[in-house]
């Protein structure tokens, strides 16, 4: 392999990571146990790396949104990739360095890409994020719609808002009858990762 395809690989690579992020690709990842999506892109929802989020999606005590953030995380490794590569590729292809010189300068470029998206991250988008409470994250008696239809010896899913953000959750019947989709149901209680749900029109007679 040519050192022109390493650093278009790598260019490639950091860019398909950056663009999927931003698309949200991954933001529908169900953990099992945990309220809502995990988010990992930038979009509307997104939590930041080792920040504070919703009890039982990647919670911690205690500290400060800024000293949360660490410095090697998916978004600075995928912009440094940018970085190393595309400026790699640049100067091995029209440039007339020797590749001790290409190698370094992309280096240090890549460094720097990731190091200006950390900066980003750290004193743009930390100090506006904020732990929450118990009373911010529980949803008993929440109010949603169910998104996947609930089985009446099996699960499904509801989708609902919470805090002005859509979230989504693992849900059984609490009655023991299915639940077709699209019907507004009522959280009753939630254990283990699961939401115990009744139909909308049932609690409200």
């Amino acid at each position: 392999m040519s050192w022109e395809a390493f650093y278009l690989i790598c260019f490639a690579l950091g860019l398909s990571l950056t663009m999927l992020s931003f698309a949200g690709v991954f933001s529908h990842l169900h953990l099992p146990g945990h309220v809502g999506h995990v988010h990992t892109g930038l979009g509307k929802g997104a939590h930041l790396p080792h920040m504070h989020t919703a009890r039982g999606v990647g919670a911690r005590a205690g500290g400060s949104a800024h000293s949360e953030v660490s410095p090697v995380n998916g978004f600075t490794l995928a912009a440094f990739l940018c970085w190393f590569g595309g400026c790699g590729y640049l100067l091995a292809r029209f440039g007339s360095f020797v590749m001790p010189v290409v190698l370094g300068v992309a280096t240090i470029s890549g460094l720097a890409g990731a190091a200006i998206l950390f900066w980003f991250l750290a004193r743009v988008l930390a100090p506006h994020e904020r732990e929450l409470t118990a009373a911010d994250t529980d949803i008993v008696g929440a109010l949603g719609r169910v998104s996947g239809t609930i089985r009446s010896d099996g699960v499904g899913e509801i989708q609902f808002s919470q805090n002005g953000v859509r979230r989504f959750a693992v849900a059984r019947s609490e009655a023991g009858v299915a639940i077709p989709r699209d019907v507004e149901v009522v959280v009753m209680r939630y254990e283990q990762g699961v939401a115990w749900v009744r139909r909308w029109d049932e609690v409200n007679d």
